[in-house]
This record gives C-alpha cells, sequence and structure tokens, in this order.
C-alpha cells in the first residue's frame, strides 16, 4: 500500500481541516507531483456551518479553496452526528470526487496517531481508495519551523483548556507561539491541543485577509471567531 513517499498515481482528492497540517500536506503533494490534486473536501457541522472542532466559518473554507484555485466538496454533517452518518457522507463524497474528478486517492494530514491512520485506511480500502499521508512521521517540531518558514500563516482557532491555556486561543502560529508553548504540548498540535485555520500558504494566490472578533469558551473548548477583511495581496 503506497501511503507516503514521493511517487503519487492519478489523481487525488484532499481531506481539508483549513488548518496547517492539511494545507502543508497539500503543499507537500505539489512538489512531488504538481496538479496531482484534484479536489478538497470539508465535512461541515450543519448546525453552525462551520468546520467541526476548528470551528472555521465555511465562507472562509471557501475563501480558502478560491486561493487554491481548487474546487470544493462540501459535506454537511447534522449535530450530533453519529459515526455510521460521517462514514455515509464520506463515502458519498468520495464518490463524488471519483465521478467528477477521477480521484483515485484521498490525501490526510495526519502526522503520527496509529489509531487514526488505521481507521482512514480501512474505511479508504472500502471505499476502493489509496489514502495517502504525506507528512507520516515528520518530527513536528522540525516540521513546525518548516511550515512557518516555508510561508505558511496560520490563526489558532480551538483550543482544549485540559491540554494547553486558553489564552492561545486566537494566536498567530508563529515561531513566538512555538517558544511559548509548554514541554508537554505538541508543536503542532496533534493530539488535540489546539486546531488552526490557514490564511496563507505557498500554494496561495494570495493571502486571506482575516481578523479574530472574539473568543468564546463553549462545550468544553476556546474558540476564536474569525471572520474574513479584505483580501491581502501576494508579494
Amino acid at each position: 500500500m503506497i501511503s507516503e513517499g514521493k511517487t503519487i498515481l492519478s489523481q487525488t482528492t484532499l481531506s481539508w481541516s483549513s488548518g496547517k497540517d492539511s494545507a502543508w500536506a497539500l503543499h507537500t503533494l505539489n512538489q512531488q507531483q504538481p496538479g496531482s490534486v484534484c479536489a478538497l473536501l470539508t465535512t461541515f457541522n450543519d448546525e453552525t456551518d462551520r468546520v467541526a472542532m476548528h470551528a472555521v466559518r465555511r465562507s472562509l473554507v471557501r475563501q480558502q479553496a478560491a486561493a487554491l484555485s481548487l474546487p470544493l466538496i462540501e459535506v454537511a454533517l447534522p449535530w450530533p452526528c453519529s459515526n455510521a452518518i460521517y462514514e455515509e457522507q464520506f463515502a458519498a463524497a468520495a464518490a463524488a470526487a471519483a465521478t467528477r474528478f477521477g480521484a483515485t486517492n484521498i490525501a490526510f494530514g495526519d502526522l503520527f496517531l496509529e489509531d487514526i491512520r488505521n481507521y482512514r485506511e480501512r474505511q479508504c480500502e472500502e471505499l476502493g481508495l489509496q489514502p495517502l499521508f504525506p507528512l507520516w512521521g515528520m518530527p513536528t517540531a522540525e516540521l513546525a519551523d518548516t511550515m512557518i518558514d516555508g510561508g505558511l500563516a496560520a490563526t489558532i482557532t480551538c483550543v482544549d483548556p485540559r491540554q494547553l491555556d486558553p489564552r492561545f486561543v486566537g494566536r498567530t502560529y508563529d515561531h513566538q507561539l512555538l517558544d511559548d508553548l509548554p514541554a508537554h504540548v505538541d508543536p503542532c498540535g496533534e493530539n488535540g491541543e489546539f486546531h488552526t485555520l490557514t490564511w496563507n500558504s505557498p500554494d496561495f494566490s494570495a493571502p486571506l485577509g482575516v481578523q479574530v472578533t472574539e473568543t468564546v469558551e463553549r462545550d468544553g473548548f476556546a474558540f476564536a471567531d474569525i471572520i474574513a477583511t479584505m483580501t491581502g495581496s501576494k508579494a
């Protein structure tokens, strides 16, 4: 099973969370085989019209897709959502990508959690898709520096207060933030410590203009509400 490395076959749908890891997975795939990613696939909480956990507005995800010149496959999930419903909707979206774009692969931004990878591999096998994990196994401290130095810009949209001080929510994901993170927190937040919104990357045609309007604590998490402002210009 080809799941990482530099060989990419045919067309790839990218599971797009709106955050930094999926953005850097796209950049990595573009570096390996330009044009191999044919579409982004994002699941939304239908009640809030936002990406689950990341709490990013659907309108901002659409702006991301436009900045990347990629079609966005939008999957609306009910709240609460059972795993059975999620898998049914995900399968339908993957089938749509295969029909519309000839996608035979689906890529994920996962870094090191074996149980999540195993679940995705089983799911893809049932769907007849090849799973790709372009960032898998990269040391996360090194990866965090590489993303920031490479031009990725993101804002923390969600913090789990059980793992990280909620005052980090709304902060820019930069070297200063990495320096300020407690030693027990993964630099990429892979254990669910925090989630992000990417507003610029080497693959964006121009940075998104974004602004944090407020931060709130809800359902045991701290969230930053981010809205779009004027789109920036590429230097």
